[in-house]
């Protein structure tokens, strides 16, 4: 092969090096090209301007982070061949691959498919396509491959994708709390009996870590305003679904959008449509539900004005449930207000839970490596912060929303 030797000017870590042929054969091909399109943080930029951010931006500086990781681990003397490298730097550059439209906000609205179940498709085709050059790939981000700690590195309470997202997510947002000693946890990572474990001094680092982690999630990607434009998308498309089941003409800005919205009760397979699926963005997303505004239909087009117009849910965010009292009072206000059908009001009046856990021992455990050789997991250190708030770490933390 031809040496090939690249650099891309990233915001956040500077320059980031792509010096293998197949990897820019990747980075090239359309399929990743088009998550160019698709925002990190979908709605977030309504809150904090800044984060428009891409999944392209991510899964780079998340290979970036690969690469030193496995620069790190190979001068400790951990064995990894060429090949294995090659593979985990795919199997993270596109380990976002199939994220659809607004990836987790419409992930079980446009196509009930896990994004992962569709990457896995994606990097197969592109396996296909590149003769069997991402065999070695697609073990490591199937946990198929023999070196456990190279699937670990790309899922796993520790692995670089969190590292990354929370890093460029704290940067695009001005959110100081999302702050974290990445590049002293890399240097601190090592293997121990085939898994990956963090060296002893690098405790403290960790349970920064986890507690930007935590802030991250209710500050930003749990915070109310966001949660309101997402289930705004979310009732848009539920709308747009009910009219086409009635036999109304409900048609979206793109073919590919189309398809999807028009099949989405049928038995039709996605392998046999991914190329469809893969035309899909944020963009068609978005013109659909500005031709949407002028929809004959009262509902749809009142939730697409608003969602243009930043005119979102007012959201009550809560520790204990919302009382039905409280729930039916907004309700009737709603159906008044908006002359609207009390089978409608769901629209506009409805409660849920959010959640999320600061560390998950059920999970891949985060283990340290002691200099007697002995690991021992984050959560049974002596004197650690997580162990003192081990029933926050452990245990999920609920809020209740209408």
């Amino acid at each position: 092969m031809v040496p090939v030797r690249k650099i891309i000017n990233d915001p956040v870590y500077g320059f980031i090096t792509i010096d293998h042929p197949l990897i820019l054969q990747i980075i090239s091909h359309p399929y990743y090209q088009r998550l160019r399109n698709i925002h990190q943080m979908a709605f977030a930029h309504l809150v904090y301007p800044g984060a428009v951010h891409s999944r392209l931006h991510h899964s780079l500086g998340a290979y970036h982070l690969m690469c030193q990781a496995l620069q790190e681990l190979k001068g400790k003397g951990i064995s990894i061949d060429p090949e294995e490298e090659l593979g985990a730097k795919i199997a993270i550059l596109l380990h976002d691959i199939g994220h659809g439209p607004y990836s987790h906000a419409l992930e079980k609205e446009l196509i009930n498919v896990s994004h992962e179940r569709i990457s896995i498709m994606i990097m197969q085709v592109l396996n296909k396509e590149l003769k069997g050059q991402l065999d070695t790939a697609l073990a490591i981000f199937t946990d198929k491959h023999p070196k456990k700690f190279l699937y670990q590195l790309v899922s796993g309470q520790l692995d670089v994708d969190r590292m990354d997202y929370l890093n460029r997510d704290s940067f695009f947002t001005g959110v100081a709390e999302g702050v974290i000693g990445y590049d002293r946890i890399i240097k601190m990572l090592c293997v121990k009996d085939g898994n990956l474990v963090v060296e002893e001094k690098a405790i403290y680092s960790i349970e920064k870590f986890l507690v930007s982690r935590r802030l991250m999630y209710w500050q930003v990607y749990l915070h109310k305003t966001v949660l309101g434009a997402e289930m705004m998308l979310v009732n848009i498309i539920r709308r747009a679904n009910e009219l086409l089941a009635k036999g109304i003409t409900v048609s979206a800005a793109t073919d590919a959008l189309n398809f999807f919205m028009l099949n989405q009760n049928s038995s039709v397979s996605l392998e046999q449509n991914l190329t469809t699926f893969c035309k899909l963005d944020d963009y068609d997303v978005m013109a659909t539900i500005k031709n949407w505004c002028h929809h004959p239909d009262k509902i749809l087009s009142l939730l697409c004005r608003s969602l243009i117009d930043r005119r979102l849910y007012k959201v009550r965010l809560q520790g204990d449930p919302v009382d039905p009292a409280f729930t039916k009072t907004r309700t009737r206000e709603a159906i008044e207000c908006l002359g609207i059908k009390e089978e409608e009001v769901h629209y506009f009046v409805f409660t849920g839970t959010s959640s999320n856990t600061m560390y998950d021992p059920r999970d891949e455990r985060i283990n340290i490596l002691y200099k007697d050789g002995s690991t021992r997991d984050i959560s049974d250190v002596d004197n650690a912060l997580i162990k003192s708030f081990s029933s926050l770490a452990d245990r999920e933390i609920k809020k209740y929303y209408i």
